[in-house]
């Protein structure tokens, strides 16, 4: 009776199982099937994924077992190299783009191609993302102080400090450290300092603790505003810093008018200033979302980058050696009197420029760009409703061996007078929506290169730590190190 038993519930399991895979993981597909059928163009192949919850458990798979590539590389091997495919992932049916031509066209299409986050990104950010005049206007104003080598110029000596007291730190501690851990401290202090100045230890300190509750409710699957939720502990937190920066503007404003300020203005004494074309100057919640802007923008990214190619010339001794040496050439050229980096060096370092580039190709932080389809679309002879996400994913262009061959090598040389298909290398993004913060990542990554490459050098406790994917690339130890000043003699 037992083993009667035993086979009746192994079939019945087996039955539902089939019914599951085959039929109930299939409805969602066969659902929108129906409903675009009798439109003009067909929906592009690919996989609508469970009811409800879409592909989600796919991706965070691939993503979370340090394999990202292996999510798009499914859709490739089972529908062919179209470069569009269907699919549904955060709670919205979606479209993937991954080709040089089709991305920089939907990237560069304001019109039909409408900026959009998560609903969590969009809530605690707050920024003007729509497609105005208004939002080209506001960015123009706002990233004035932060584009170009010549007008960062006047942070290079505040950056350099941060730099070269930082590592000090990091040598000075006996046991291992989180090297990731250091890099966001480093990048968080870069962008408090140019946007702030000088601010005081205890309010740095504590911008770094609720930007890190922030944070994690930044991608929250569901945002749910309710105790004991990670969003609903975020957007506590941003009102929270939206409270701290408003005092400090208001103590920025009154020295204004006192003339307290000389010559070097912070960005948020240049903010304060500026007037639009109505000649009307910038609200006051405007300039804190440029401010939450970018530290989203800025701060995980570029720390996590500058990590990642801290490992990368470890592991490549050759590519260390050349990078050093470049380092090292500029320093002997410099006269007696000169100590410190100068805007002239910094656009000295080719051949560290390649080391940045790609670094930023193989870590691609963001590893794709949401927008939605403002109508019914074609592209390629495909349909993409009106509504749907469509998914930018640009780590697949930087993966791609098409454009980059030997992609999961680290060689900076490829970019030796390499001729870039145009759309194959976007980790600023492209056209109006160019990541405003590009200059003062670059700008950033060179100075802590340098001063890392001539005095220092890492030493992973677990080199071969897995890796995790979500939300963006890095040891699950945050990459334990020590960091070794290395002797003048």
């Amino acid at each position: 009776m037992a083993l009667q038993w035993f086979w009746v519930s192994s079939a019945t399991l087996l039955v539902f199982y089939i019914f599951a895979k085959k039929v109930i993981r299939n409805l969602n597909g066969w659902y929108y099937d129906v409903k675009f059928r009798n439109k003009e163009y067909p929906l592009p192949s690919g996989d609508m994924g469970w009811p409800i919850i879409g592909n989600l458990y796919t991706f965070y798979k691939s993503f979370s077992s340090g394999q990202p590539d292996s999510f798009i590389s499914n859709f490739i091997f089972r529908y062919g190299r179209t470069g569009i495919y269907k699919t549904q992932l955060f709670g919205s049916p979606s479209i993937i783009v991954c080709t040089p031509e089709i991305c920089r066209r939907v990237l560069t299409d304001e019109v039909n191609y409408k900026l959009s986050y998560p609903k969590a990104t969009k809530k605690l950010m707050r920024s003007r993302l729509d497609n105005s005049w208004e939002h080209r206007q506001f960015k123009r104003l706002v990233t004035a102080p932060i584009v170009g080598q010549n007008a960062l110029g006047v942070y290079l000596e505040r950056i350099e400090n941060i730099v070269i007291n930082s590592l000090e730190e990091m040598s000075s501690v006996k046991q291992p450290i989180e090297f990731l851990e250091e890099m966001r401290k480093v990048s968080f202090k870069v962008i408090i300092q140019i946007f702030l100045g000088s601010c005081n230890q205890q309010i740095v300190t504590k911008f770094g603790d609720l930007f890190d509750v922030m944070q994690n409710g930044l991608f929250s699957l569901f945002p749910i505003e309710a105790p004991g939720f990670s969003f609903n502990n975020a957007l506590q937190a941003r009102k929270k810093v939206v409270k701290i920066v408003e005092s400090l503007i208001d103590e920025r404003r009154l020295m204004m008018n006192n003339s307290e300020i000389g010559e070097k203005k912070d960005i948020v004494d240049i903010l304060l200033e500026i007037k639009d074309d109505n000649d009307e100057k910038m609200k006051d919640e405007d300039i804190i979302d440029f401010l939450i802007v970018l530290l989203f923008g800025g701060h995980e990214s570029v720390a996590t980058a500058m990590m990642w190619s801290v490992i990368y010339l470890t592991q490549n001794p050759q590519c260390l050696k050349r990078a050093k040496e470049e380092q090292e050439v500029i320093i002997k050229a410099r006269s007696s009197s000169e100590k410190r980096l100068c805007l002239k060096e910094i656009k000295e370092m080719v051949y560290l420029s390649q080391v940045i580039n790609e670094s930023l190709r193989l870590t691609s932080n963001a590893a794709l760009v949401f927008r939605e389809a403002a109508s019914d679309l074609n592209i390629n002879g495909y349909l993409i409703p009106k509504g749907w996400k469509v998914l930018v994913w640009l780590r697949a262009l930087h993966m791609e061996p098409e454009y980059h061959s030997n992609a999961e090598d680290f060689n900076p040389s490829r970019w030796d007078d390499y001729n870039l298909t145009e759309g194959t290398f976007l980790p600023f993004g492209i056209g109006k929506r160019l990541c405003p913060g590009l200059d003062l990542t670059r700008f950033e990554f060179s100075i802590f290169l340098h001063y890392f490459l001539l005095n220092y050098k890492l030493e992973q406790i677990n080199p071969e730590c897995r890796i995790n994917c979500i939300p963006i690339s890095r040891p699950i130890d945050n990459c334990l190190a020590k960091v070794i000043k290395l002797s003048t003699s």
